[in-house]
């Protein structure tokens, strides 16, 4: 099938490469030239694993292109709008992207052609554009396939989905959408993947219906470490007795600095910006728990580090283990270590940051951090080591080696993510999360 893609950031460029291993004919674009650029050339703007490789592959193939141009997606029987959704001043996503994609697009489609929205949108938003399509374009329809993409799993994700959506309207249209679809998922469908086929609103809500439940999963673990602390439990033992219960389930249960990124945090605040403005805001009142809880564990950790060190922070070295906000990814948006980080250095510390991937994103939002190229490097003569995101490169750190390097041998597991017993064992002080 002939298709196209709207929008070349995460989402999108992930998506536009998928559906050309998938063997499609694919038209990706985006406003900016210095983007379409770098994807024509093979190379993603981004670390995501297995997305360099089924890029290369479809450029190789000729079943993808990249371009600035919308009137090269005319002829495409479907074509995905993948912009982002950022979130506003008051916590409502910015639709601007949405609407101004929608509005390029439009002039390119034809009767008979799919708009499908894979962004997170506000419940509701589906209804407005898809009568927007009709009037422009009689024939044409809107449906919504929400994305469930985990950064660092994204193509895997696309290519291989735990399930499909197809959010469509009622009637022949959303009979001819859902055999669109299927013809696009053709492959995904053969290996066995769940279909649903739902209508509009209830396709908008899935997304940040899931986003709101594991967010609040996370915090709820991170509160059972505020008790754990200072009861004297141990909070890892305890997600691993909770979590034998099905019910509960132990993934998402891991206590720690909480949740960051570009979806986590600004859904469930644009979540209930929209419950708001539908006159159900208290529905989602107890987000705004979740949400504090989870900022929470931030300050959590620089009153650690500054008792650790002895009451305060300023002139030490401190040791920064990861800046993403999760392995592999090089994504900083909210992340938890990086704002850390910040803090310390605020305090007057000095900082020595590193992550395998993400120091050159760190470095355009703080550039005042200090960023080295290895872990050992930052760990020289340090005073306090924080591991803030759980690579493996840290999670096998030899501790024996790394107390001949630290000045002090004083660490913060912000991931519960180190053999505790080994780094005590060879002369470390450690402090978990909720430990």
């Amino acid at each position: 099938m002939r298709i196209s893609v709207i929008g070349c950031g995460y989402l999108g460029a992930v998506h536009a490469a998928s559906m050309a291993k998938l063997g499609h004919e694919v038209v990706a674009v985006d406003v900016d030239p210095v983007k379409i650029e770098r994807l024509a050339a093979g190379d993603a703007p981004f670390f995501e694993p297995g997305l360099p490789e089924i890029l290369a592959e479809a450029i190789a193939s000729g079943r993808i292109r990249f371009t600035t141009d919308y009137a090269e997606v005319a002829g495409s029987r479907v074509h995905f709008l993948a912009v982002g959704t950022p979130q506003g001043p008051t916590g409502a996503a910015d639709m601007t992207y949405i609407d101004s994609a929608i509005a390029s697009l439009t002039p390119h489609v034809a009767a008979g052609e799919f708009v499908v929205g894979k962004s997170t949108v506000p419940v509701g938003t589906a209804a407005r554009l898809a009568a927007g399509l009709q009037d422009a374009v009689p024939g044409a329809t809107l449906v919504w396939n929400p994305e469930f993409l985990r950064e660092g799993f994204a193509v895997q994700d696309t290519i291989s989905p735990d399930r499909l959506v197809y959010g469509v309207p009622s009637g022949p249209a959303g009979s001819s959408a859902v055999e669109a679809l299927d013809e696009v998922y053709a492959t995904t469908l053969a290996e066995g993947t769940p279909r649903l086929v739902v209508n509009l609103p209830t396709a908008e809500l899935v997304k940040v219906s899931a986003n709101a439940f594991l967010a609040t999963k996370i915090s709820f673990i991170n509160a059972m470490a505020e008790i754990a602390e200072v009861a004297g439990a141990d909070v890892t033992a305890l997600a691993d007795a909770i979590g034998h219960d099905d019910r509960i389930g132990r993934k998402f249960l891991n206590a720690g600095l909480g949740f960051g990124g570009g979806c986590l945090p600004k859904d469930i605040r644009a979540f209930q910006a929209r419950a708001t403005e539908l006159g159900v805001g208290e529905s989602l009142d107890f987000l705004a728990d979740v949400d504090a809880i989870n900022l929470r564990r931030r300050a959590h950790v620089v009153t650690l580090a500054s008792e650790l060190l002895g009451g305060a922070v300023a002139g030490k070295r401190v040791a920064v283990l990861g800046l993403a906000f999760k392995p592999n990814s090089d994504d900083v948006r909210d992340s938890p270590a990086l704002d850390i980080a910040a803090r310390l250095l605020e305090l007057g510390a000095t900082v020595s940051a590193y992550d395998p991937e993400a120091n050159h994103t760190a470095a355009r939002i703080h550039p005042s951090l200090s960023y080295v190229d290895s872990a050992s490097a930052a760990l020289q003569d340090a005073d306090l080591v924080l591991v803030l995101t759980e690579w493996n490169e840290f999670r096998t750190l030899d501790p024996a080696a790394v107390v001949a390097q630290v000045a002090s041998p004083v660490v913060i597991d912000g991931r519960n993510c180190l053999d505790r017993d080994a780094w005590t064992a060879a002369g470390f002080t450690y402090r978990g999360m909720g430990r």
